[in-house]
């Protein structure tokens, strides 16, 4: 181990590359650790697939591991109401549901922190399901959309903050056309989505997707590839319009030029 430990420090920077062998997305895990610790970072299971893992558990009869589930939820909870476990630490901090379509209150909840964007709003006596697309945690109130796929739920423009990039600080091409095509996505079980990088003077980036996708999060991490190497990835703190905000203000203006047409043509002599 020591030997192998000296030959590692000698590497260059190491890449992070996309999981293709049924694992967990091994690289949204890592895609904020330092080189410093990548090139001191062993995978024992690296070059071997899930189903051969666990044939191998087979044979050595851990029957017990092979039975178990993979987690879906909150990691080492265990199943059990979210919010009934969220509220064992934080205070109820009560506000309102409002549809997005007309600012009328449809219901209360009990914490912006309960919910994220894109989750169903949980609300009895409604007669059809309301999504939460945004949150205003100082008023306290969940803006919500009445179906899963509302346009209010779609954007394709993000910010985030000082991007951590893993083999290249930032890299040749983005320092120098400021501009980058890559690929992107925010959640492990999402297919990658072609984009443009911006890089700004602070390092952070804009991204803009060549398609909207739903429920884009503030808070949740946009991690970028090129091809199969997982490139670094950077916290989103902004999020640009929604489709549904830019159609409105879209038919607001096509609604003023009618408008000033009107005027236009009641002011013109009579012919």
């Amino acid at each position: 181990m020591q030997g192998l430990h000296w030959k590692m420090k000698k590497f260059s920077n190491r890449n992070i590359l996309k999981d293709h062998k049924g694992f967990s997305e091994t690289d949204l895990k890592l895609e904020m650790i330092s080189q410093d610790a990548l090139r001191r970072t062993i995978f024992p299971l690296g070059g071997l697939t899930k189903d051969f893992v666990k044939k191998i558990a087979a044979e050595h009869e851990f029957h017990h591991v092979l039975k178990r589930k993979e987690s879906m939820g909150i990691c080492f909870i265990g199943e059990r109401n979210f919010e009934n476990f969220i509220l064992e630490y934080l205070e109820p901090r009560p506000g309102n549901f409002i549809s997005i379509e007309d600012n009328k209150v449809i219901g209360t909840h009990k914490g912006c922190f309960l919910y994220t964007i894109g989750q169903r709003a949980k609300q009895s006596g409604l007669s059809k399901a309301w999504f939460v697309v945004d949150k205003d945690v100082t008023s306290g109130n969940i803006f919500v959309a009445p179906s899963t796929d509302h346009p209010a739920l779609y954007r394709d423009l993000l910010r985030t903050n000082r991007v951590h990039w893993i083999a290249e600080e930032p890299p040749a091409e983005l320092i120098r056309d400021k501009m980058m095509e890559c690929t992107f996505r925010f959640q492990h079980q999402m297919a990658l989505v072609p984009s443009m990088l911006t890089l700004n003077q602070d390092g952070t980036v804009w991204v803009t997707l060549v398609k909207p996708i739903r429920a884009l999060t503030p808070g949740q991490f946009a991690v970028f590839y090129k091809g199969d190497e997982c490139l670094g990835s950077g916290k989103i703190m902004r999020l640009g319009p929604s489709v549904y905000t830019l159609q409105q203000g879209k038919s607001r203006e096509q609604d003023s030029r009618h408008l000033l047409a009107e005027e236009i043509k009641k002011l013109e002599p009579a012919t």
